[in-house]
């Protein structure tokens, strides 16, 4: 476990981030961080539960943590996956017990894109018999769950995982309603097509928000406050799995740190989250779900950032072609329709207040992150 807490205990707020770490890369990713996280002071408590993590990928093509710092954490074994249901119950407990240097009042359950599948899994299965989380936060989830004793992986590089995503079948696991506890899914729009069949009515125990324009994965990596681990990790900032030169460039950060405070809120106040519109979907002639777009070629509906309601570029979370993509595409405007659009920066920035207005107001962005702006004129491409 990696732990991270306020250096002021004064600062914590009782609650923390039990982060079901991502292995797709072959090593452990600490994917979902956001700057609520350490504003809002809650600690980090990432968990190793997956073999790929611990050993990487077969035949060495990634190290894993017993290769990347042999000293630290070469003894450790994770023989398969079926343990990593249980080492997240027991990390849970330990959160609890006071062992880390506090004891946590509530344990949020955290995990993103690989990460998400395992821990619907856990939420359906494990957690009606551990009680161990008090509230579950599924980030860029596709709708599938992992299976019980998992099989070995196809994959045995990085580089492969791009084909094994376009492969992936619609979303089939519906995520129990009677567990008692908040459920927040956050999808970008990647994964709204395929996360379509698995569409849940927001209750008083669960939400789910669908951000428009915004892919999986960014072409941006790491901010000032948070700096991408990938050049220590990787010896780069480039991905394995392989950056499109068209990859899409906004980020789902900003509504990631909104979600976390709204649910810190849901857990202390019994506030529940704004609900917000869904991307909307039209039908193909053989009944597969398509995502609507305007004249610009935007997704209509689902949560909005300035960015894609006053955009300088087609935003998408799917690649130019329209194929299911992790990295999705920014195509940008050609200068004639930019000068329709916005015939100045100045006319560009005031047209973006009312929609930075209007996300503070549905409680899509924080109100210190309405103030920072993703973008600068021209969009920075190059």
């Amino acid at each position: 476990m990696l732990v991270r807490r306020p250096i002021d205990p004064a600062r914590w707020n009782g609650s923390a981030c039990l982060l079901w770490n991502n292995v797709s890369h072959g090593f452990d990713l600490i994917v979902g961080e956001s700057a609520e996280l350490y504003d809002g002071g809650f600690a980090l408590v990432a968990v190793s539960a997956q073999a790929h993590g611990v050993h990487g990928y077969p035949g060495g093509a990634t190290p894993g943590l017993v290769v990347w710092d042999p000293e630290r954490y070469g003894t450790l074994s994770i023989p398969g996956d079926e343990a990593s249901y249980d080492i997240y119950t027991q990390a849970a407990r330990i959160a609890r017990s006071g062992a880390l240097g506090f004891a946590a009042r509530r344990v949020i359950g955290v995990g993103a894109s690989q990460s998400a599948v395992y821990l619907a899994t856990y939420l359906n299965a494990i957690q009606p018999l551990s009680r161990a989380l008090d509230a579950c936060i599924l980030d860029i989830y596709f709708g599938n769950g992992s299976a019980l004793q998992p099989p070995p992986s196809t994959v045995r590089d990085p580089s492969q995982i791009a084909a094994a995503v376009t492969q992936m079948p619609p979303g089939s696991h519906l995520l129990r309603d009677d567990l008692g506890i908040p459920v927040f899914v956050l999808n970008s729009e990647s994964e709204a097509t395929l996360y379509h069949p698995v569409r849940q009515a927001d209750t008083d125990r669960f939400r789910h928000w669908e951000v428009a324009g915004v892919a999986h994965s960014s072409r941006v990596r790491g901010t000032e406050r948070i700096p991408s681990s990938w050049p220590r990790d990787l010896g780069t900032h480039e991905s394995r799995i392989g950056t499109p030169p068209d990859a899409n460039v906004l980020r789902l950060d900003e509504v990631r740190s909104s979600v976390l405070r709204h649910v810190q809120r849901w857990l202390v106040d019994g506030i529940a989250p704004p609900i917000q519109p869904r991307i909307e979907f039209d039908r193909t002639p053989d009944g597969a779900p398509v995502i609507r777009r305007d004249e610009l070629g935007l997704a209509l509906g689902g949560a909005r950032l300035p960015d894609v309601d006053v955009p300088l570029a087609r935003h998408s979370g799917l690649a130019a072609d329209g194929t299911l993509s992790l990295s999705g595409s920014t195509i940008p405007f050609d200068a004639a329709l930019l000068r329709q659009l916005h015939p100045d920066e100045a006319t560009h920035q005031a047209r973006r207040a009312a929609p930075r207005r209007r996300a503070v107001e549905a409680g899509v962005l924080r109100p210190e992150d309405a103030a920072i702006e993703q973008t600068r004129w021209p969009l920075p491409l190059q």
